[in-house]
């Protein structure tokens, strides 16, 4: 009895030296969200301005058969590793609110510190490639209506970045958006359909097109790797349990809910405009495809204009985390009117757009930057850390074939991250060889 006693204390002591890490209680809103809005805030990173995107840096590199099977392998893995992250929110019987957290709860404080260095760093270049994106889409409006004297990107970019901050100072939290969603969602559809009816008269009036892959063996497998990455990019937001914590219970069952959405019904346009892309243009798809399209100017015009405010409101999703921490370490509680809390928002929030502003601006390489941030972090957080998480949470109740199933993936994956990794950088190094900083693309 006594040595059941001696066994029971030591387990406490280790369950509570894993939770060492103080964990603050988040200045933003939680559990207020319908599973629906989940579902929205998911499906608006699936079809962000991003998508205009996939046809030339997936598609290109791999062509119709290896894009088909990427594309369809990269729905149901990340679907599966989304799932595993959605079922651990409660784990230890708590809701975990941020994925440091969780990580905390399961390995102790070293893992929080470096999924918390994960993230961010996943984050951060996601919002970078959004400011890219809309400074794209601003200069592409430019250029409809004036070619003679187009803005230059950097400018563009510039202005998508004040445009961003502008909006992150209205929009206290993540909940807040709500009808920016409704917004997003139908702005989406409109640079969507746009570009998919454009590109198939161009493809239907078009010669044939040439669909090959290109370039030396040793080039081709680095830009295949590279477009892997692009694969699980596209489908993974790297912040699962923030967006999970806005849910109202029973938080698991209506997450779960919200990822059948995304990955059913919010797939369906990106899909879409990523095949009729490449098989409008073949090899020569560029990586923002509304610079291919033509047609009347008003509506290429529309397209771009939507794809611009779209990567303003979208932006904002994937800063949400950086604005939590910000708030929450600092006290800003209350109403989001109050001067001392709209003057932070304004100093941290504009400085922190200030900064990712300037780095877009200084490397706008989208398709290298997609490819870093798929191989840096989207790999681990998404698909290594949350298989192994879930062998560590739930190792008494796995068969084996279970663990070995949950094993290959982290396996597999951290050689993936690990190639991905060296070919993105080497696509930045060639590239940064080829332009100059803050080069007009």
């Amino acid at each position: 009895m006594r040595e059941a006693n001696m066994i029971t204390e030591t387990r406490n002591e280790s369950e509570d030296y894993k939770l060492t890490v103080e964990v603050p209680e988040t200045a933003h809103a939680v559990s207020t969200d319908s599973w629906l809005q989940a579902g929205f805030v998911l499906t608006t990173g699936v079809n962000s301005v991003f998508v205009l995107g996939y046809s030339g840096t997936i598609m290109v590199p791999l062509g119709w058969i290896g894009g088909i099977v990427g594309l369809m392998l990269a729905t149901v893995l990340s679907l599966n590793a989304n799932m595993l992250v959605a079922k651990l929110h409660e784990h230890g019987g708590k809701r975990h609110i941020r994925y440091r957290d969780l990580a905390a709860q399961i390995y102790g404080r070293k893992a929080y510190t470096i999924t918390w260095a994960m993230q961010y760093v996943n984050l951060f270049m996601i919002n970078i490639g959004f400011l890219i994106l809309g400074g794209s889409a601003l200069k592409a409006c430019f250029a409809v209506f004036n070619y003679e004297h187009t803005m230059k990107l950097p400018y563009c970019i510039a202005i998508t970045g004040f445009a961003c901050a502008l909006f992150a100072i209205s929009t206290p939290h993540l909940s807040a958006l709500r009808v920016w969603l409704g917004c997003s969602t139908v702005l989406g559809l409109i640079y969507i359909i746009v570009a998919c009816v454009l590109a198939a008269k161009d493809g239907i009036n078009a010669p044939p097109r040439d669909y090959g892959i290109h370039g030396k063996s040793s080039s081709r497998i680095f830009t295949t790797i590279g477009a892997c990455a692009n694969l699980v990019f596209a489908f993974n937001t790297g912040m699962l349990p923030e967006i999970q914590a806005t849910v109202r219970e029973p938080a698991v069952k209506n997450m779960l809910k919200a990822l059948y959405f995304q990955f059913t019904v919010g797939v369906v346009p990106m899909l879409a405009i990523t095949f009729i892309g490449y098989w409008a243009y073949g090899a020569e798809t560029p990586t923002y495809l509304l610079n291919s399209v033509s047609g009347p100017l008003w509506i290429k015009a529309s397209a771009n204009i939507s794809a611009f405010l779209q990567s303003i409101i979208c932006l904002h999703i994937f800063a949400s985390p950086t604005y939590e921490y910000l708030d929450t370490k600092f006290g800003i509680r209350g109403s989001a009117l109050k001067l001392h809390n709209l003057s932070f928002r304004i100093a941290a929030r504009g400085g922190y757009l200030v900064i990712s502003t300037l780095v877009s601006a200084l490397l706008p390489f989208l398709g290298d930057f997609e490819s870093l941030t798929g191989a840096l972090s989207t790999f681990p957080l998404t698909f290594i850390l949350a298989n192994h998480m879930y062998i560590v949470a739930k190792q008494n109740k796995l068969s084996l074939l279970q663990k070995l199933w949950h094993w290959f993936n982290v396996v597999i994956f951290t050689i993936m991250s690990a190639a991905a990794t060296i070919a993105a950088l080497r696509l930045i190094v060639l590239d940064s060889k080829q332009y100059h900083v803050f080069a007009d693309l």
